[in-house]
């Protein structure tokens, strides 16, 4: 050996990779086989380990904090069960393409296969929701193969990795060499290499579309965010004079008062963005995957459009074989470097699409977003949301969980800047908001004294009475760590979009979706947390309380009571066509489809 070789342990080879993979927030949960780990944070002076109350909620913590900071956001957790609780979590990071880096403890090398005590093999349970995952067998490999997930997990299509390390991985010492130090490391993985840059002869093709079309609409989804490309987007939008429209993980992109801006389309989308799309003559997807709940019945979207997809993973290109028409101008690469190189070959030429303008502007004065009638003798919804956005305008950072409050959110909330907008789309699964606000704070957080010192802003976490009862020990984490959400419960007493179907479409059966009986009083269980508690009664009250809220510098929880039957409109029935949208009348009747004579903009 030499007389003065570097030794290290895997633990300590962590926690440099960590530091200078410029990782300064993570959050995790400990057990008996990272001991030796949690031994070497006792004395960390760079690294914060935000200690969770769950490792779900951690995960979503990750995920908010990636979504917010837009860097990857870290989750460690424990062998066995401690890891097998991340499932939830990277299921959603998958779906939603979100970045984060998993850190999970192993049984002892020599122990795995064996039935060890918290044993779980959670590269194979999780092999099919994660861009890659590393089972690391010696100390040595470590770093590299945490460098590796950090540049897997932020590169190409964006999601979640896994390195699993095992009890003696962790413990175990070794000699610092160049193979297998990472202080010069670039990661370069044999059969990774994403596309960056588009064809630019598909780029070509797709501006003599874009420059032809008279009836053309922008479809706007996640994959822009976080390709850092909504500004070239609005500059499309705008150069142009084409119409946008965005996906519930879009939101943030065109802002919300932009007119341009159509709203979401699809499910519980705008009844004008929905007719936009099915009469255009080009349809122009960039980072969207062309999910069921955008497209309704397939054959029924867009079904005279020719259209232009842009998306940086190719599996996601012509991946609905029942599409009509399928899509005539694939681009695969990053939406950024693609946008950059069309919008240099457009050079400001306009689209004529005075006329189609028009007429949108025709379908949005016809068919706004309404509300619920039943709402007017409680605290309605559209009322909670338009006065956050009143009091907080562009300084909001709004997280959801997932059901009737969660469609309302993305109606009205009033989004102006891309990553000011967490939920969970994909995989649509409870419990998200909560934990995903706590990472978006702790980001916040990290932010103040940076060039993007976001400090400033408030997360507001809009959740239900049966989503937030799924992480709602989370606000301990919020008390212990100081950290700022208010969480504002639209509580009706059940499980609402679930009864909303049954009642649309289940003859109102409604089946196992009462919560009145054994829920909390909310606000009561704040306070034993040691955080405020509120219960509005009336309108007044809970506008002082939203402002009393925001002037406080901890957590709160608001619960707003509501009506036990109100829906969500309009809302288009599963499997049908995005024509076929269900609104609000003397009885719940379909609206009507509009005239629209395409002969005037041919």
């Amino acid at each position: 050996m030499k007389e003065n070789a570097e030794i290290t342990t895997g633990a300590k080879a962590l926690l440099k990779e960590l530091r200078k993979q410029g990782v300064k927030r993570f959050f995790g949960y400990p057990g008996g086989v990272l001991l030796g780990l949690y031994n070497e944070l006792y004395n960390e002076e760079h690294l914060l380990h935000i200690l969770v109350r769950h490792e779900q909620g951690g995960c979503h913590a990750a995920e908010g904090y990636a979504t917010t900071s837009g860097k990857a956001g870290v989750m460690l957790a424990t062998s066995g069960p401690g890891s097998t609780n991340l499932v939830s979590g990277i299921a959603n990071a998958y779906m939603d393409s979100t970045p984060i880096v998993c850190l999970t403890g192993q049984v002892p090398t020599a122990g795995i296969g064996s039935d060890f005590f918290q044993e779980a093999d959670i590269s194979g349970i999780t092999y099919p929701i994660v861009k890659h995952s590393y089972l690391v067998k010696k100390p040595e490999n470590l770093a590299r193969c945490v460098a590796n997930a950090f540049h897997i997990s932020t590169t190409g299509r964006k999601g979640p990795t896994l390195v699993d390390m095992p009890k003696d991985v962790l413990n175990g010492s070794y000699t610092v060499t160049n193979e297998n130090t990472t202080d010069n490391y670039k990661p370069d993985i044999k059969g990774y290499k994403p596309k960056i840059h588009g064809n630019p002869r598909q780029i070509t093709l797709a501006v003599n579309k874009i420059l032809k079309a008279k009836r053309p609409v922008l479809y706007i989804g996640g994959g822009v965010i976080h390709a850092g490309a909504s500004k070239l987007v609005q500059e499309l939008a705008e150069s142009c004079m084409i119409p946008a429209t965005t996906t519930l993980m879009g939101k943030g992109v065109i802002p919300h008062r932009h007119p341009l801006f159509m709203g979401m389309l699809g499910m519980h989308g705008t009844a004008y963005a929905n007719y936009a799309v099915y009469n255009c003559d080009l349809l122009i997807g960039i980072g969207v995957r062309f999910d069921d709940r955008v497209t309704g019945k397939l054959e029924a979207f867009a079904p005279d459009a020719d259209i232009i997809h842009i998306d940086i993973d190719p599996a996601e290109i012509g991946k609905n074989k029942n599409m009509r028409p399928e899509v005539d101008i694939p681009i695969v690469g990053d939406a950024y470097h693609i946008l950059k190189d069309l919008l240099k070959e457009i050079n400001h030429r306009k689209v004529n699409s005075e006329e189609w303008l028009k007429k949108i502007d025709e379908w949005k004065r016809e068919y706004p977003l309404d509300h619920d009638p039943i709402s007017d003798r409680y605290i309605s919804p559209q009322h909670i949301l338009k006065h956050f956005s009143k009091e907080l305008g562009d300084k909001a950072i709004y997280s959801t969980d997932v059901g009737q409050h969660q469609m309302w959110a993305a109606q009205h909330c009033e989004i102006n800047h891309p990553r000011q907008w967490l939920t969970s789309g994909g995989a649509g699964t409870m419990g998200y908001g909560l934990p995903a606000a706590m990472g978006a704070a702790a980001a916040l957080e990290d932010s103040k004294g940076t060039a993007e010192d976001r400090s400033t802003e408030t997360v507001v976490n809009i959740t239900g009475d049966g989503s937030f009862q799924m992480n709602i020990q989370e606000l301990g984490t919020l008390k212990a760590y100081n950290l700022k959400v208010i969480n504002c419960i639209f509580n009706n007493n059940n499980l609402g979009m679930v009864r909303q179907w049954q009642e649309l479409f289940y003859d109102g059966n409604y089946s196992h979706v009462d919560l009145k009986h054994g829920s909390p009083n909310f606000s009561k269980v704040a306070e034993a947390y040691g955080l405020k508690g509120y219960r509005p009664e009336t309108r007044d009250e809970l506008e002082e309380i939203i402002r009393e809220s925001i002037s406080d510098e901890e957590a709160t929880v608001i619960d707003c009571p509501m009506a036990y039957d109100m829906n969500v409109w309009p809302i288009v029935p599963a499997g049908g066509s995005n024509m076929d949208m269900m609104g609000i009348g003397s009885s719940t009747l379909k609206l009507e489809t509009p005239e629209f004579d395409t002969s005037d903009y041919v």
